[in-house]
């Protein structure tokens, strides 16, 4: 009797669940998806317009997929168990379609789902299985099958009007339209001034200071359009006010008291945990989700084992279970009972919320984070005790304030009003647990209309008793210029508040939407906020402008619509498609030939050549815009024969006239070398030219006059070198785990990697490092290049750093270091060199037509005995000195390791030596790798100290 296979997508779920399960179940893993569309192939059937995808199994997956064909063929049951979400079906949903033909025995599949894994959600879920969601699995599919098309069909526009290798996505231009829009609204704000007018006051009996906001004079409210408190719109109004309000009188008009609830917000789902996260912690979207991923899936808490700390994180829901409701109130019971409401609090949830799965929250509120600190890395006790005060609070009574507005009168020459107003914290409320520093801070006092930003709240100061008709004294009256600021760029969290009200995307989304936009290289980040990229402005015009449809923000939340109703099977999935294909190819159709061609970009500027005094042009190129002198041309020199002249002139001119503009430069060639050299203008000094240059070389060579001079368009790129960008790149966190990512080389290059890579179980998240990324200016080192007199420069490049000739293109010379060995193939130069692992080996310059190289440095130094012109350095561990050793001695080289399954082939080499000599330079030791000191935000210094909640 064989077991029953449990399928989850996460080798950390298959640990926590097989603890629950026991020995009658075994518990594998798919890592993620196990299918998808071909990469090299648009994979979706549009001829007839079914839009069937053609799946495959993922590359690299072939054999995990074979093992569980093997695994489900013997087993009694199959349970597919990966997230409960529309991703989590289509895995299901593939994996039945792999495993089903395989087993003979007609052995069941069954589907189980679990918001939160603990022992009792996974055994009540087993005890209920049930099939794959066809519907939910086809809402999934059709959102692939879309994202497809728009990649698929609108990339190839970009890379013939742009350049290759950029991409358009269906959300992610959408929301890069959000950052571009958002930059065009900075660059285009004008500051208004405005001046605000202030009177510090007290009562004269009391020693207690405040400061009251001037909001009227003479009855007529203060406004300056586009700002939001009252004040006045230039100084001399404001010096007016000053001197009017220092020779006033000052009473009280009025003291309205009145009491303010303060409601506890709901528990949190992706998008607020997710902003939260951003503005306490100084977590990223990326990393947030990894630390949740990690506390969903388990974590060891003791002698308890492997237990799932949080629901699941992925849902736009605020609806929590009965018996979690119940749970929170038996904990605030404790509390005290003036914090436990009567009925417990219903939140009710957005209009177009899925209501999927729960909030997210504590699988069990006995888990106090004090509790269980020590089993949690920092990153996952500060987001873990994130989570649990929220959905504590939420279930508390509210917090309630006693708020004064007090409204003040001077009189002079004029009647100025001003007001303030003052609020002390009555009772705690949910803030008790919620927010413990708000709850302490019991008072606050501001200006009337002064904006809140959740700081003030938490002020340690309040009004002193005031009554109407009491006299007051002036202080001093304050009044400062300002100006409004304008609109600020996104940050990650405001990011996905905005596409979230706007109705873009889904929570489990917003992740991969902020890594997209980053990766293409079409935003940078800097001081954590976004800032878009040239390639990303000229991208996102291009597609806005010419696919107005489908790029519209109202389009893309009305398709999120549909697809919820693909969902729930209100529409059919292929309607939706042939729908948006329409809509597609027709403006597929338009944009072919009316979007502007960027890579042929020629245009005037008011910038002249440093070199040449000519007018720049700006062109584009592979990284961007960038100036180029009008002098240069891509005509190519015309060689014209000597006897050619002789015979003809005036046909030899006419040659040149008819292939060239003035000026052009005569050159008498003899061989390769010049004889003759002179900038001619017009065809006087053509003929005296040529004639010349008959008499001294044996060719008449024509080259037009032409200036390579060029220089980057920093105005239209994100300045990387800015102060507020700060001194150090933003870290990357594993997007499964969240542990800080660490940099590796591989065989294609350096990469990032979870440092779990090799931990049990294993964490395989990795990411190839973009290499479109804006590189740095080349640095100058005053160093004249030995082929054309030029400078060299240092260069950053897939390799790392090299240095070469600043007059690149036209000179091509790269700084190498050379070896003072003669190559033993062609007698050609060899040079140090490193591979894309960063390994140092030793070829031949004379590369391709020589394919000379070496693992070990060559050394210059004949064999004593003959058998060869050069030694080679081997490092000898047993000793720890360098040996130098005859290139034919086999056996002291090192052996290099055969592939797996390959026979070890022996040296064709038919000549033997056994030359070794042990020199006594020690092999030389890799300086140690410093450790940078990682700075963590402080939430406590980070976090605000209170939220208002309506």
């Amino acid at each position: 009797m064989g077991k029953n296979l449990v399928i989850v997508e996460s080798p950390a779920k298959a640990k926590t669940i097989n603890k629950y399960l026991g020995s009658d179940y075994t518990v594998e893993a798919s890592i993620g998806h196990i299918m998808d569309l071909p990469k090299n192939d648009i994979g979706v059937e549009l001829k007839n317009r079914t839009f069937l995808p053609k799946l495959i199994v993922s590359p690299g997956k072939e054999k995990l997929v074979d093992r569980l064909k093997k695994l489900a063929a013997k087993a009694d049951a199959v349970y597919l168990a990966p997230d409960p979400d529309r991703e989590g079906e289509a895995i299901a949903a593939h994996l039945q379609m792999q495993l089903q033909p395989g087993m003979k025995n007609k052995a069941p599949i069954f589907r189980v789902t679990f918001n939160e894994i603990t022992k009792k959600a996974v055994n009540d879920a087993f005890k209920t299985p049930r099939q794959v969601d066809n519907n939910l699995m086809l809402a999934q599919q059709t959102r692939r099958v879309l994202d497809r098309l728009v990649g698929y069909e609108i990339s190839p526009l970009l890379w013939d009007k742009v350049r290759r290798g950029l991409s358009a996505g269906r959300v992610q231009t959408v929301a890069l339209r959000l950052i571009v829009d958002r930059e065009n609204e900075i660059k285009a704000f004008n500051p208004v001034e405005y001046w605000p007018v202030d009177a510090k006051l007290k009562p004269a009996s009391s020693q207690q200071e405040f400061i009251a906001r001037l909001y009227a004079i003479d009855g007529t409210a203060l406004r300056v359009e586009t700002v939001g408190p009252p004040a006045l719109p230039e100084g001399i109004s404001a010096q007016s006010a000053k001197a009017g309000m220092e020779k006033a009188k000052w009473t009280v008009a009025s003291v309205e008291a009145k009491e303010r609830r303060r409601n506890p917000p709901a528990p949190f789902s992706t998008s607020r945990l997710q902003q939260d996260a951003s503005n306490r912690l100084g977590f990223n979207v990326k990393r947030t989700m990894g630390v949740a991923q990690r506390l969903y899936e388990g974590v060891e808490v003791g002698s308890e084992g492997t237990v799932g700390l949080i629901t699941y994180m992925r849902t736009d829901s605020t609806r929590v279970a009965p018996v979690a409701i119940d749970m929170a109130r038996d904990y605030i019971k404790k509390l005290g009972p003036q914090y436990l409401p009567a009925k417990p609090n219903d939140f009710k949830g957005k209009k177009d919320a899925q209501d999927a799965h729960e909030a997210i929250r504590p699988t069990n509120v006995a888990y106090t984070p004090d509790s269980i600190r020590k089993y949690l890395s920092d990153e996952q006790f500060k987001l873990y005790d994130l989570i649990w005060r929220r959905f504590v609070g939420s279930q508390m009574t509210p917090a309630v304030y006693d708020q004064t507005n007090v409204d003040i009168t001077g009189v002079s020459d004029r009647k100025y009003s001003v007001r303030v107003s003052g609020s002390v914290l009555k009772f705690d409320g949910f803030l008790k647990v919620a927010d413990p520093r708000a709850a302490n801070a019991t008072a606050t006092a501001k200006p009337q209309n002064e904006s809140s930003d959740g700081e003030n709240e938490g002020a340690d100061t309040a009004l002193p008793v005031l009554t109407q008709g009491q006299a007051l004294d002036l202080v001093e009256v304050l009044t400062e210029q300002k100006f409004t600021e304008p609109p600020p760029r996104f940050n990650e969290a405001s990011l996905v508040k905005e596409l979230e009200e706007r109705g873009i995307g889904r929570p489990s989304t917003y992740a991969s939407i902020i890594n997209t936009i980053q990766d293409r290289d079409y935003v940078k980040k800097l001081a954590r906020k976004f800032v878009p990229t040239e390639i990303g402005m000229v991208v996102t015009t291009l597609l806005v402008k010419n696919f107005p449809y489908i790029f519209d923000m109202d389009y893309t939340r009305k398709l999120e619509d549909e697809l919820d109703e693909v969902e729930s099977g209100k529409e059919k999935w292929t309607d939706l498609l042939d729908g948006f294909y329409g809509h597609l190819l027709k403006e597929i159709k338009v944009a072919e030939g009316s979007m502007e061609e960027i890579k042929r970009w020629e245009k005037t500027t008011d910038e002249v050549c440093e070199k040449c005094g000519s007018p720049l042009i700006l062109k584009w190129g592979k990284f961007g815009s960038f100036y180029s002198c009008s002098a240069f041309t891509k005509t190519k020199p015309k060689t014209i024969a000597v006897s050619a002249f002789k015979k003809d002139a005036k046909a030899a001119m006419k040659r040149v006239t008819d292939s060239f503009e003035y000026p052009v430069t005569v050159k008498g060639m003899v061989d390769d070398a010049e004889a003759s050299s002179e900038e001619v203008r017009d065809d006087k000094q053509l003929l005296a030219a040529m004639k010349l240059a008959s008499t001294r070389g044996k060719s008449i060579l024509i080259d037009p006059v032409s200036c390579d001079f060029t220089k980057e368009n920093f105005a239209d790129k994100p300045d990387l070198a800015a102060m507020e960008a700060g001194d150090t790149e933003e870290e990357e966190f594993c997007e499964n785990c969240g542990k800080l990512m660490v940099l590796k080389n591989g065989p294609w290059g350096p990469f990032m990697s979870c440092p779990d890579y090799s931990a049990d179980p294993p964490c395989k998240t990795v990411r190839r490092l973009n290499q479109k990324v804006q590189q740095k200016p080349p640095e100058p080192t005053g160093e004249p290049c030995p082929e054309c007199g030029m400078e060299l420069v240092k260069r950053t490049g897939s390799y790392g750093e090299f240095t070469s000739c600043s007059g690149y293109p036209k000179c091509k010379y790269v700084k190498q270091t050379l070896l003072d060995v003669a190559c033993p193939k062609d007698g050609g130069k060899i040079a140090e060199r490193k591979s894309k692992m960063g390994n140092v080996f030793y070829g031949c310059t004379n590369y391709p037509k020589c394919d000379f190289t070496s693992n070990l440095k060559l050394i210059d130094k004949p064999c004593p005995k003959g058998n060869s012109k050069y030694l080679l350095e081997v490092p000898n561990k047993a000793d720890g000195l360098i040996h130098e050793v005859c290139p034919h001695n086999h056996e002291a080289l090192p052996k290099r390791r055969p592939k797996k399954g390959a026979k070890v082939e022996e040296p064709v080499d038919t000549i033997e030596c056994g030359y070794e000599e042990i020199t006594n330079r020690p092999i030389p030791v890799a300086a140690p790798v410093e450790v940078p000191v990682l700075k963590r935000p402080d939430p406590e210094a980070t976090r605000p100290l209170a939220e208002s909640v309506a």
